[in-house]
């Protein structure tokens, strides 16, 4: 018999990646999905669509009826929360959805669990966003937070209603406070695939400029499938619960990553990237960089995609969407 797990935000990147890693393992998957005009669309998940492990269930993270059945119907073993606003930049756009949706929708969550009476294991994906700007000193699970940001800050509210279920309520409940990863599978809006995007159209005559904002924000990016694949082995492998911060310990800025991207193709970003303050935030993060000892000594979890390595798989898959062979 299969073992069952929730996945909400399944549509997305992680949740995509998520739900496909956990079906590689056998796990029945449960996957909630809001519905929008064009209906119950998967997204990322698409070509998950037929698997006889995937169902897809309709619901809303704000609609504690439909989690709460989802609950009953599912009975998981293990429940995966993904689902969030998670533009940084959007957010001061719309930091009162962001504040919901990111932050109240985990208390919803949990709350399900908690009504179900069933012995379920909650993993919330908190973000290094928590953190704000750092010194450039490594974060850990200790390093106090200052979030920047409406998602930073509801993200804030997720990670520690998470830790007061656990405590209050003795819940097998879990964060991983996840720093920059990425896929081929990103959405346009996020600065690394915007760059991809427009190196492979450069490259094919279709752009001509790349127009950013900060570019010596420096960020750690590892590989998306690296980190949700951490993601179960924290639920599947640790006897307690705990946070878990996920990264690879490495820095690189905007610039580095253009710089690489356009590299790639054999041109020079500085004739391409322009600086436009339109995309600067109202309050910048300058670096961010993990520490991930912790997970490692436990679980023997590490990165295992380097830097060049995702910048380069990223405009490879854009340059192979722009000329189908």
């Amino acid at each position: 018999m299969n073992k069952i797990a929730i996945v909400t935000g399944t549509r997305g990147m992680d949740g995509a990646l998520l739900s496909e890693q956990l079906i590689q393992k056998d796990y029945k998957v449960y996957g909630l999905i809001r519905r929008n005009s064009q209906g119950l669309d998967l997204g990322n998940a698409k070509h998950l669509e037929n698997n006889p492990l995937l169902e897809v269930v309709e619901g809303d993270l704000l609609d504690q009826t439909s989690l709460n059945n989802l609950c009953k119907l599912a009975r998981p073993d293990l429940f995966f929360n993904m689902a969030a606003q998670s533009h940084v930049g959007s957010s001061f756009d719309q930091p009162c959805y962001t504040s919901q949706v990111t932050g109240l929708g985990v208390l919803y969550c949990l709350e399900a669990i908690r009504n179900s009476g069933i012995h379920t294991k909650f993993l919330q994906a908190s973000t290094s966003e928590l953190f704000g700007g750092l010194t450039g000193q490594p974060a850990n699970e200790e390093t106090p937070f200052h979030p920047r940001s409406p998602y930073g800050v509801a993200k804030l509210y997720g990670h520690w209603i998470t830790r007061n279920y656990r405590e209050a309520y003795k819940l097998f409940a879990c964060t991983t406070i996840c720093f920059n990863h990425e896929h081929s599978t990103r959405g346009p809006n996020f600065v690394t695939r915007k760059i991809t995007q427009a190196v492979a159209k450069i490259k094919a005559g279709k752009q001509d400029k790349l127009y950013l904002g900060n570019l010596d924000a420096k960020r750690d990016w590892g590989y998306a499938p690296d980190f949700t694949r951490g993601m179960i082995d924290i639920l599947t492998k640790t006897t307690e619960p705990s946070d878990f911060v996920l990264a690879t310990g490495e820095t690189h800025s905007v610039r580095e990553f253009c710089e690489h991207a356009f590299n790639y193709v054999e041109l020079d970003y500085k004739d391409y990237v322009a600086v436009d303050p339109r995309f600067y935030r109202p309050a910048e993060v300058d670096v961010l960089i993990g520490d991930y000892s912790k997970i490692n000594k436990l679980l023997g979890w590490e990165p295992t995609v380097t830097f060049k390595d995702l910048v380069e798989m990223m405009v490879s898959y854009d340059l192979a969407l722009l000329n189908p062979e």
